[in-house]
């Protein structure tokens, strides 16, 4: 079965890249309503790869948002039955000028494609669209198959959910597989196991009616981006602890054992300031890189403006000040409650000086993937099959808001079976997915298909 896949791969291999960048040419940016047209364009040219591709069902589902693309193969109803999530959807491109090459139209440089939506999520989800050709033209697809390709992840899949609540018999599936994380490198494989969850606000600070003259107001009236700076600088201490009373409440704190495995993964500190050009890192005390990425909660700042920024001068006292703040968070904690702490220190940190709102965004839950599972076991020997080593099991950073979605109205464990690198510039310029990487997830989806089908039927 592998050589029939490594050679219809090879074959095909520079229609595959073509295919990829075709899509990746749509601007699908879901949070731009200019884009909205464009997000149904992309929607329809999923749904036309995904029948090209050999799925026997596919259909278009509109929301109040933006389209879900369904597709699926039912080969044999006693076969276990695999779910495919992705999403079409991508992060805005700004800020433009700092792109090296356009991101919407893709460019090969070094083995890399560059182009917005590249690895989040175009051309790892375009991998199992492919991988699921290759199967069915090599006749090797051992399990049933079901795909679900939305496009507002980028948004907080506002509409998700109601769709899988509508459609639970439609999405019935013995495990979820998704391609949206990272692994260490092409020479340390590795699987996500967890997924910090997300509470995220935007904060608005209001000082006076309109924005005035800072020479004739300033040092009689609040200016409101001064007030906004000083509560945000407080949200951590001198340890960069987050103050928020109760924030720390229901983390779940990992056995020193627990701590050793996680830090036993390959890291090169000096190449990670190197990668950034950073001269040092920065946390929270006590704990390592490799923690504060993937077991501890975090607050950041998103984006922050407030009166003139233009070029030239304009000395204003501005009216208003806002930013967008998110949170990560770990295994036990809960996005509404974290959000509900936030607002309520928030509002009590602010002056009478100023009034200051607090509007929720979105959220998504923290997850953990037990790794004594067949799912896992059948991933790992994949990667083991395709890459020549057994993958390090380790804790993302990011969030995915579906998985605790999927396990909650379904009922279904996931599988992250991610290609990225870290250093992939996710959600920034420039962003980039190998080639090698690419390819790499084509050959080994098709693996983890043959070993789940096979170590169910040992079980059952």
């Amino acid at each position: 079965m592998e050589e029939k896949i490594k050679k219809y791969i090879e074959k095909n291999k520079q229609r595959f890249l073509d295919e990829l960048f075709e899509l990746l040419r749509y601007p699908s940016v879901s949070a731009a309503p200019e884009h909205r047209q464009d997000m149904v364009n992309t929607a329809k040219h999923v749904a036309q790869k995904l029948t090209d591709a050999g799925a026997s069902h596919v259909e278009l589902f509109p929301t109040q948002g933006h389209p879900i693309v369904y597709a699926e193969k039912i080969i044999d109803a006693t076969q276990p039955t695999i779910l495919i999530y992705g999403h079409y959807d991508v992060q805005p491109p700004e800020p433009l000028e700092l792109w090296q090459t356009p991101p919407f139209e893709p460019t090969l440089l070094d083995g890399k494609i560059f182009a917005r939506g590249a690895c989040d999520d175009k051309g790892q989800f375009y991998m199992h669209v492919k991988a699921f050709e290759t199967m069915m033209q090599t006749n090797t697809l051992s399990c049933n198959v079901k795909f679900i390709i939305e496009g507002e992840e980028e948004v907080g899949s506002d509409n998700l959910a109601q769709f899988v609540n509508e459609h639970k018999q439609r999405l019935l599936a013995d495990i979820v597989l998704i391609s949206d994380t990272a692994m260490i490198s092409l020479e340390t494989p590795s699987i996500d196991i967890g997924l910090r969850g997300l509470a995220y606000v935007e904060v608005e600070v209001v000082g006076p009616n309109r924005d005035l003259h800072s020479g004739v107001y300033g040092g009689a009236v609040a200016n409101p981006a001064i007030i906004l700076a000083k509560m945000i600088a407080s949200l951590h201490d001198s340890n960069n602890h987050i103050t928020i009373p109760g924030f720390y409440d229901d983390v779940e704190n990992l056995t020193e054992e627990d701590r050793d495995l996680l830090n036993k993964a390959p890291f090169d500190e000096e190449g990670y300031k190197r990668d950034l050009t950073i001269k040092d890192i920065w946390g929270e005390n006590g704990y390592t890189t490799i923690e504060r990425t993937g077991i501890r909660p975090t607050l950041d700042i998103n984006g922050i403006w407030s009166g003139y920024i233009g070029e030239g001068a304009k000395t204003v006292l501005p009216s208003i000040a806002s930013a967008k703040i998110s949170m990560r968070l770990v295994p036990n904690q809960q996005s509404e409650k974290i959000a509900q702490a936030f607002k309520t220190h928030f509002e009590k940190l602010a002056p009478s000086s100023v009034s200051v709102h607090v509007k929720v965004l979105h959220g998504a839950e923290p997850v953990v993937i037990p790794t004594n599972s067949i799912a896992y076991q059948a991933a790992a020997k994949a990667i083991q099959t395709t890459f020549g080593k057994r993958p390090i099991p380790v804790r993302g950073g990011g969030s995915i808001p579906i998985v605790a979605l999927f396990e909650k109205i379904l009922g279904i464990k996931t599988i992250l079976l991610g290609f990225g690198l870290d250093s992939d510039n996710l959600h920034s310029p420039n962003e980039k997915f190998e080639v090698t990487n690419y390819f790499k997830g084509i050959e080994t989806i098709p693996m983890f298909y043959r070993y789940f089908s096979e170590m169910k039927s040992q079980v059952h």
